[in-house]
């Protein structure tokens, strides 16, 4: 376990899978060992592959393997075995259902350290910008929260061992496969953590509604890390007392709150609105499918982050991770329009 500045590796961050009653005895340990991660949905498996995380198996529900041929391929060159499974057990697996018929199973994932976080923004040049969730208790609310994190140049994200959501195959859904991106570092100690941040330089604010300064009038520049408390209640009394600074969202309308993806999300924005653009990072090398390149700019029903990049590369070249446009030359599943990108 780690100490106060996180490990590499954690047990028990990402809560044990409990196979449902509708999976046949020992079936899901076939499928998905104790010491393996499931990566379940279109984008999040390409992600993972993009990120070239260590594959041992492809699932894919064979009705949907028409729309999925791009991933299936990549895998069969990286002599990835592809499994074919019902549905109703991809389901059962994942714990959710917008899975869009495809899950990646991967090895043990490795978490970061605060020094690696702060490497990562000597390595950009940038000052450093850390989120910190404080016993977040909804998974969809994590990934939605990982997700904007990647999106607006985060270098690490923090978050206790305890009490906190577990990073489920829903979660990373939700993440649009982000959290294969990002460094993720579990404490014991969050607000010893925090101290530790604060001693290397980093300002710490976090959102309070009843705090006097909107968070427009906040000056989120240089080293930074913001904090968001759980859905139900905020953050912990230690965790708050570490703040240097607490900001409210202004609210308008009837309800007076908002959920703490969002809440989180505008904060994270604001941040990044206010720091110097960054150098674009570099899109991984696209695969395209046996047909060549895309025939039009179809998207993937579940994905409305997919990036135009796609461009032909030479057959001799080793086979790379799937791009995000390449299910575009895929006619989708119109079983995809019925699953939520969640």
């Amino acid at each position: 376990m780690p100490g106060r500045g996180g490990g590499p590796v954690v047990e028990g961050v990402a809560a044990p899978r409990s196979v449902p009653a509708q999976l046949r005895p020992g079936e899901g340990e076939r499928l998905v060992g104790p010491a393996e991660e499931l990566v379940a949905g279109r984008r999040p498996v390409e992600e993972a592959f993009a990120a070239r995380r260590p594959a041992h198996r492809l699932l894919v529900v064979p009705q949907r393997r028409g729309a999925l041929e791009a991933l299936v391929l990549h895998a069969a060159r990286l002599r990835i075995p592809v499994v074919e499974v019902a549905g109703g057990t991809l389901t059962a697996l994942a714990g959710f259902d917008g899975h869009q018929g495809v899950a990646l199973v991967v090895g043990p994932r490795r978490w970061a350290s605060l020094d690696d976080v702060l490497a990562r923004a000597v390595a950009r040049s940038e000052p450093p910008f850390v989120l910190v969730l404080d016993s977040l208790e909804d998974p969809q609310n994590l990934g939605t929260l990982l997700r904007s994190a990647d999106a607006c140049g985060v270098h690490g994200v923090i978050f206790p061992t305890r009490n906190a959501a577990p990073l489920t195959p829903a979660a990373i859904k939700a993440s649009a496969g982000a959290v294969e991106h990002l460094l993720l570092v579990p404490v014991d100690d969050l607000p010893g953590a925090l101290a530790d941040l604060r001693a290397r330089g980093l300002h710490l604010v976090g959102a309070d509604a009843d705090a006097p300064l909107s968070y427009r009038d906040a000056d989120l520049r240089g080293p930074l890390a913001l904090v968001v408390g759980s859905e139900g209640k905020g953050m912990t009394g230690p965790v708050r007392r570490r703040l240097e600074l607490a900001v409210r969202i202004p609210m308008r309308g009837h309800v007076g709150s908002l959920n703490a993806a969002v809440a989180g999300s505008v904060l994270l924005f604001e941040a990044a609105a206010q720091r110097p653009v960054p150098r674009p990072l570099a899109a991984a090398p696209p695969v395209l499918s046996p047909e060549g390149p895309p025939a039009d700019e179809r998207r993937d029903a579940g994905d409305e982050g997919s990036r135009d990049d796609a461009r032909p590369r030479p057959a001799a070249a080793p086979p790379e991770p799937p791009s995000r446009a390449a299910d575009r030359s895929v006619e989708p599943d119109p079983g995809d329009l019925l699953l939520p990108d969640r």
